[in-house]
């Protein structure tokens, strides 16, 4: 997360005007019937939102005017399929707000950063596996849910230290290579966290997973025909 106080007055006015749209577009997309219908999505969506309000909490912040913690996006994305993502961020950071640990001006680009990049990281590879279409469980679990929390990081990061190179109120290190070490502490753990919580939903509750072909993956396996 990245302060206001580090952010010139033309990010953070981009970071709305482009935030809202996209808030909009995954409103337009969402099938509200069946939402207010079905108690069950109705519980994955408010039980998703307070999970990552709790995981956006615990955070470390910095003098600097930075902040991190880890993002999340990547499982929510493949619970919920990314409009219900990007409004169940939007409320996380809402209850933020709230209790005063976010700011107002730097929301818009913070949910960009923080929930339109990590969705739109999973959602394409979640299409592209989806393309392939492969019938080995194992292929989802890595593939979209392991390696694209992981590369959220790398894409996140590398647009994070991208706009705050760009402003220039923010005092940059003068060895970037430094940030490589921390790079990898930081893919690791977000790859197994969403990752487990892929893997556990798939094995206990697959239909809950609405990117999750459940006819293809757990489908019984061919045979050959007996001699």
């Amino acid at each position: 997360m990245i302060s206001a106080q580090v952010l010139s007055g033309t990010s953070l006015t981009v970071g709305w005007l482009v935030y809202l749209p996209l808030l909009g577009w995954a409103a337009s997309r969402v099938r509200w019937v069946e939402l207010l219908t079905d108690r069950r999505r109705q519980h994955l969506l408010f039980g998703t939102v307070f999970c990552l309000f709790a995981l956006w909490l615990v955070r470390r912040d910095f003098d600097t005017g930075v902040s991190y913690h880890f993002i999340g996006m990547t499982a929510v994305t493949l619970l919920l399929d990314w409009p219900l993502a990007v409004l169940g961020g939007f409320m996380a950071q809402l209850g933020l707000l709230a209790l005063g640990r976010y700011e107002l001006a730097a929301l818009g680009v913070n949910g960009l950063l923080l929930i339109g990049l990590p969705v739109l990281v999973t959602e394409i590879c979640a299409i592209l596996v989806e393309r392939a279409q492969p019938r080995n469980l194992f292929v989802y679990i890595f593939c979209a849910g392991f390696f694209p929390a992981a590369l959220t990081v790398v894409v996140c990061l590398i647009a994070a230290l991208g706009l705050l190179w760009w402003d220039g109120l923010f005092a940059m290190p003068e060895w970037l290579s430094d940030f490589v070490g921390y790079l990898w502490l930081m893919m690791f753990p977000e790859a197994f966290i969403n990752g487990t919580v892929i893997s556990a939903l798939v094995v206990f509750c697959p239909e809950w997973l609405e990117t999750f072909n459940r006819t293809r993956y757990l489908q019984a396996p061919w045979k050959d025909d007996e001699r």
